[in-house]
């Protein structure tokens, strides 16, 4: 039988989805991983939650970031923050899952993926609702046809008012705004019913002059070679949205806990067609684990990481058109 990989595996920062989610999937992962520090820039704070996940606290970034013994880490930090560990990461030779948004430019991911490719290194943006069994059944259900030929995607996600307004969110130094942190969930799952050949075809922003960050937008991504579309809304201080409609020539699904379905939640998906309202409820699932297996596998079974360096251009590519096409509106 063959050995499992272990990888030691370094966390930067103690942001609420590390603490809640993340680092309690990588530790009930021990065939898989070894959590083996956590750095934070109030060591204190490191000290805290290292003495009860049993691992070490470091005193800063860069440290963690240079001990050899680690061979990846989990980058929770602002946006604005991640290109420059992200690239000092891929620099000392470690395998990156990073929150998204990757990169805050296009350039900037440009070069991140440049540097892991060259030394084939896993870079993983989070995106974990693509590791939802939800989505793979919607997925199975428009292939075999239950709704017929897809005609219109539409996506919506955006949430209340974030209770403290020093969130780093409302921060334009830290690469805050609704497109990076909400939009850009649209633009992941967009190519999943449209392909990749698709463009940016229209885009509106609003910004919050007190902050400097935009707050709520819109946009309609296309096909390039086709007419198919999804048109998609998010926003910040908005009524609380997580859907998902796909229309067809014969009926519609719906979901509206697409990107957000917790490990304790069984999604529901609607089917509506001309024989009636059919809801399946489909079994609960932790897309956190999900995503972490990937992501080894990613590093010790050879997986394909050119299709994340890609996905990950792409990704870039449309969130760079979308800032492109609003700035002109």
């Amino acid at each position: 039988m063959k050995k499992k990989y272990i990888l030691n595996i370094g966390v930067l920062g103690a942001a609420n989805i590390a603490t809640r989610s993340v680092i309690p999937s990588i530790i009930s992962l021990s065939d898989m991983f070894k959590l083996t520090g956590l750095a934070s820039r109030d060591l204190s704070k490191a000290k805290s939650l290292t003495d009860s996940y049993g691992c070490k606290a470091y005193e800063s970034y860069e440290t963690l970031l240079a001990e050899p013994s680690i061979d990846a880490v989990y980058i929770p930090l602002p946006n604005a923050l991640h290109f420059p560990y992200v690239k000092m990461a891929l620099e000392h030779n470690k395998h990156v899952l990073v929150e998204k948004s990757l990169g805050c430019s296009l350039k900037e991911v440009d070069e991140l993926v440049d540097i892991a490719s060259k030394n084939n290194l896993a870079l993983l943006e989070n995106f974990q609702f693509r590791f939802h069994s939800q989505l793979q059944t919607i997925l199975q259900l428009v292939k075999n046809g239950e709704i017929g030929d897809l005609r219109s995607v539409q996506v919506a996600f955006g949430f209340p008012p974030f209770p403290d307004s020093n969130n780093i969110r409302y921060k334009q130094e830290l690469g805050g705004g609704a497109l990076l942190d909400a939009g850009a969930y649209a633009m992941k799952i967009a190519p999943y019913f449209l392909g990749d050949d698709i463009v940016m075809a229209h885009a509106s922003m609003a910004n919050d002059l007190s902050s400097g960050v935009d707050i709520w937008g819109a946009g309609v991504l296309k096909q390039k070679k086709s007419s198919l579309c999804c048109q998609f809304s998010y926003g910040f201080d908005n009524f609380y949205q997580c859907s998902l409609e796909l229309w067809g020539s014969k009926g519609k699904l719906s979901t509206n806990r697409i990107f957000t379905a917790p490990p304790s939640i069984e999604p529901k998906i609607i089917i509506e067609t001309n024989n009636g309202v059919q809801e399946q409820i489909l079994p609960a699932d932790n897309h956190y684990i999900n995503m972490l297996k990937y992501f080894h596998s990613l590093i010790a079974d050879g997986g394909n990481k050119s299709a994340e360096y890609e996905g990950n251009i792409l990704q870039a590519n449309l969130v760079h058109q979308f800032k492109d096409i609003a700035s002109k509106c």
